[in-house]
């Protein structure tokens, strides 16, 4: 009997062995399965949101259009962009359509090519660059108008210049001081070139009922050469002129070259910008009389301000005004002669 029961009793202890060892199978996985898997994404969660700007898309691209590279208030106001676009590490392409709008057109569809983000233009024609825009549109580019509107103004995420108006009225303030029983004058305008309209306006707004007679308003185009080919032709016709109004100081450069050449040293010269060049003509006491200054280095910091609010959803100014005010004889010392103010 006693032996039946110890056979018995090992039969049982080793049952007892089998059963905790066949229990013991299926609870691994239960226990290592989900827990692990589960805890392991919830730890690593708040690592992983911090992670995504690391994936880094490369440095944004910018692309800079402006009607000419061939004004130095063009060249300073690229090179003030510049510098704050590739202190960032940033690329900026730059095109110069050289007064060419179909050109332009051209080169920024080039530029959608090449991937830019947001581009930084000056229409050469206001009303003409338009296929451009919708272009721009159609590519998500983003556009930062500059120094001159476009006549489309719905296809523009902000716009950054000079009060023109205000830089062509300082001009004809300063001409009804010099002249108050007023006289006949002559006006080099440029139609295609917003910035250049707003000026003649602000100026014809001073002078109006002071006595002034325009006896030749044509279109200089914003150009040195064409200013002063323009205006040797009208000197033959008009020799009694007293003052000539420019709407960038190129173009009153240029008539400054056509009333040197043809010894018509008396009659007073006006511009709009405030270059270096000009400065110079005022410091020396030439028949340059002012300018209309503006910045366009605070214009190209201002414009790269604006685009980088808007790039990363920042508030943003949807105009940014850039001040203007006359340069003359008083002043121009306080502004030097070798560099834009």
């Amino acid at each position: 009997m006693k032996k039946i029961c110890a056979i018995l009793s090992a039969i049982a202890l080793a049952l007892s062995l089998f059963a905790g060892c066949g229990g013991q199978a299926p609870s691994a996985p239960a226990s290592s399965a989900p827990p692990a898997t589960s805890a392991a994404p919830e730890e690593n969660k708040p690592e992983a949101a911090p992670a995504e700007p690391e994936k880094s898309e490369g440095p944004h691209k910018f692309g800079y259009t402006c009607m000419t590279m061939n004004n130095p208030f063009f060249i300073t106001l690229e090179k003030s962009i510049r510098t704050e676009v590739e202190k960032n590490g940033d690329i900026l392409i730059t095109t110069d359509p050289a007064m060419d709008v179909a050109k332009q057109i051209n080169q920024i569809d080039d530029m959608i090519t090449q991937g830019i983000e947001l581009i930084f233009l000056n229409p050469v024609d206001w009303e003409g660059i338009r296929p451009a825009l919708e272009a721009l549109k159609a590519a998500n580019v983003t556009i930062v108008n500059f120094d001159t509107e476009v006549k489309d103004m719905d296809y523009v995420t902000a716009y950054v210049g000079s009060d023109n108006k205000n830089a062509g009225f300082v001009c004809g303030e300063d001409l009804v001081k010099r002249f108050p029983d007023g006289g006949p004058i002559v006006v080099l305008d440029s139609p295609t070139m917003n910035s250049v309209n707003d000026r003649i306006s602000g100026f014809m707004e001073a002078i109006d009922g002071k006595g002034f007679e325009i006896v030749a308003q044509q279109d200089a185009k914003g150009d040195l050469p064409t200013a002063q080919g323009l205006m040797d032709d009208i000197l033959q016709a008009h020799p009694d002129i007293i003052a000539i109004m420019g709407g960038n100081d190129p173009t009153a450069l240029g008539a400054l070259a056509a009333c040197k050449s043809a010894n018509a040293t008396n009659i007073l010269i006006y511009g709009v910008d405030g270059s270096p060049d000009i400065k110079a003509e005022i410091a020396a006491g030439s028949q340059v009389a002012g300018s209309g200054a503006q910045s366009p280095v605070q214009i190209g910091v201002k414009s790269v301000e604006v685009a980088y609010q808007i790039l990363k959803g920042e508030p943003f100014e949807a105009r940014t005004p850039v001040e203007t005010f006359l340069i003359n004889a008083d002043n121009v010392a306080e502004y030097g002669t070798t560099d834009w103010q």
